[in-house]
């Protein structure tokens, strides 16, 4: 609640006192419903409230709540019970991306922790529900709930596509190394659409900032043209290549400054070119395996079930 916020007229509430007349008879039971009828030009005075039954009465703010705010209390404290777990220590699984894992990392290079978390049963089935990533900024750490992992593998996101792939692995429960296991079930010709796309994007603004600004942010043109390079394989060899030591001192150079943006622009539209290519010969199916994923995400839960009775 934000305590300086005036509550316009309409707004529907519920009082959390009794209010009584002179007589000392009750005029409103508390938790009463009402509307506001008048609101004040402050908080320090009173607002005019009607009752079901058109009685007036005035209350100060701290008298009442939001009628929708007042239903969803008792859920929001229910929930949050889910500060008694501590949801990380259901990670199956750790790996190291980024930088450290291309191959492409300085000695001040952020160390990026990414993986999956499977919570209980008993938390992933109430009525509160779960996060669907755990995330600590300080520490580059993210890891995304089983299910949420694999909609976005099988949407053929890159961030979660390189974590299947990355040798740099801390963490791997047999249900991660299960998965594992059948990760080219998430290999499909979306890839084409998604790296492309999102490389395509990236580069016009990138030239707007050009236009306006007179410059770029090297690092993120290098991960782009990385990212295409890493389409372009995916298409072709029907796997995630992550170290880029082929290309790892022409990137180096995007980053550095050592490389003209015009060069840079003329290896991406080539890169473009190979990629429609590799689009056209690819052995990949149009469509991941959906139905793998699903079996597999059921008989992942099951398995935490079974281990929470």
């Amino acid at each position: 609640m934000n305590p300086n916020l005036i509550l316009p007229v309409g707004t529907q509430v519920v009082s959390r006192v009794e209010v009584k007349n002179s007589a000392n008879e009750p005029l409103c039971v508390r938790g009463a419903v009402g509307v506001i009828v008048k609101s004040p030009t402050d908080n320090s005075h009173a607002y005019l409230i009607r009752l079901p039954n058109n009685v007036e009465i005035t209350l100060n703010r701290q008298e009442f709540s939001i009628r929708k705010h007042f239903q969803n209390e008792g859920l929001q404290q229910a929930a949050d019970s889910l500060s008694d777990y501590n949801l990380y220590e259901y990670v199956i699984y750790r790996c190291i991306v980024g930088s450290r894992a291309f191959g492409l990392d300085q000695e001040t290079s952020d160390i990026d922790r990414r993986g999956i978390y499977l919570p209980p049963a008993d938390v992933h089935w109430s009525l509160y529900g779960i996060p669907e990533q755990l995330e600590n900024k300080e520490n580059q750490e993210c890891y995304w709930e089983l299910q949420k992992f694999l909609i976005l593998a099988l949407k053929a996101n890159p961030n979660v596509l390189e974590c299947l792939y990355t040798p740099l692995v801390e963490t791997a429960t047999p249900i991660a190394k299960n998965l594992l296991n059948q990760r080219e079930m998430f290999l499909s010709q979306l890839v084409y659409q998604t790296y492309n796309g999102y490389a395509m994007s990236q580069f016009k603004k990138m030239e707007q900032d050009l236009r306006t600004k007179g410059k770029i942010r090297l690092k993120h043109a290098m991960h782009l043209i990385r990212l295409l390079l890493s389409g372009i394989t995916i298409l072709k060899d029907g796997f995630v290549p992550v170290k880029v030591e082929d290309y790892r001192q022409q990137l180096l150079a995007i980053r550095q400054g050592d490389m003209a943006w015009d060069e840079v622009n003329a290896w991406r539209l080539s890169l473009h070119h190979q990629f429609d290519q590799a689009l056209k010969n690819t052995s990949l199916p149009e469509r991941p395996d959906y139905e793998k994923a699903n079996t597999f995400l059921i008989k992942a839960r099951r398995n935490r079930s079974s281990l929470c009775l």
